[in-house]
């Protein structure tokens, strides 16, 4: 008796606690079944959802490839981005990671306004991506978020954020193409991490970022299948003849 009571608690308060996710989902507009705007394949099983949820902000390391990758996708689909803070970022790199550049407005250098400038380009864009210059003040923050939940935008730190979605971090890099004194960088190889609290482990992957031809792809793997050699067995006739010389 006493342990069928327990199993009923233990389901309740499991069921209490899904409502609960769920009501929170609700309140901040992240459901996990909602639609999410589309990323490359080789990033979707890094993100909650399979790609970049509406309202949610998302915590990036400093690699220039890979938050190009995270706009090629959703710009070539039809999303209006935005990038605040990166006077480094070309168009000419943009494109050849397949970032749409008709669907691409840049604000180089926003000042210490970075964060009004970026609330302002989240009330029009649906995809903004930010490098802040300074720390911003929680209550700043939190307005932010609420914005984002409003209007359905996406945010792309580069950095870290308080409540992200999840944070993505590059490392592990490794260049192929050059020779023993020649020959041209071609790809690069790299580990992407994904941590959400969402999942319990973290997600990694290894990927070309970026491949031969510029974009994002999944690394091969290291082995290759080898074929196993077949058995000799010799006469055993032959193998006296053998000794018998030898001898």
């Amino acid at each position: 008796m006493r342990g069928s009571m327990q199993s009923t608690a233990t389901r309740a308060s499991a069921d209490e606690l899904q409502r609960l996710r769920a009501q929170v989902d609700r309140m901040q507009g992240r459901k996990l079944d909602a639609p999410v705007l589309p990323v490359a394949p080789p990033l979707a099983e890094l993100l909650p959802g399979g790609g970049l949820r509406p309202g949610a902000a998302y915590s990036l390391s400093s690699s220039t490839s890979l938050l190009l990758a995270l706009l090629a996708q959703a710009s070539q689909t039809g999303s209006w981005c935005g990038v605040v803070g990166m006077p480094r970022l070309g168009a000419e790199a943009a494109e050849s990671m397949g970032v749409d550049l008709s669907r691409l407005v840049l604000v180089p250098d926003p000042g210490q306004r970075w964060l009004a400038v970026t609330a302002t380009i989240a009330d029009v864009l649906p995809v903004v991506a930010v490098r802040p210059s300074g720390r911003a003040p929680d209550g700043e923050i939190s307005r932010l978020a609420g914005r984002l939940r409003e209007r359905g935008a996406v945010l792309l730190v580069q950095g870290p954020w308080p409540q992200a979605e999840a944070v993505l971090e590059v490392g592990e890099p490794g260049w192929a193409g050059l020779g023993r004194g020649h020959g041209y960088l071609a790809e690069r190889t790299v580990t992407v991490t994904s941590s959400s609290r969402r999942w319990p482990v973290a997600r990694r992957r290894r990927l070309l970022l970026p491949d031969a031809a510029g974009r994002i792809a999944e690394a091969p793997s290291l082995l290759s299948r080898v074929e196993p050699r077949p058995e000799v067995v010799a006469d055993p006739a032959e193998r006296r003849d053998v000794w018998s010389k030898a001898g």
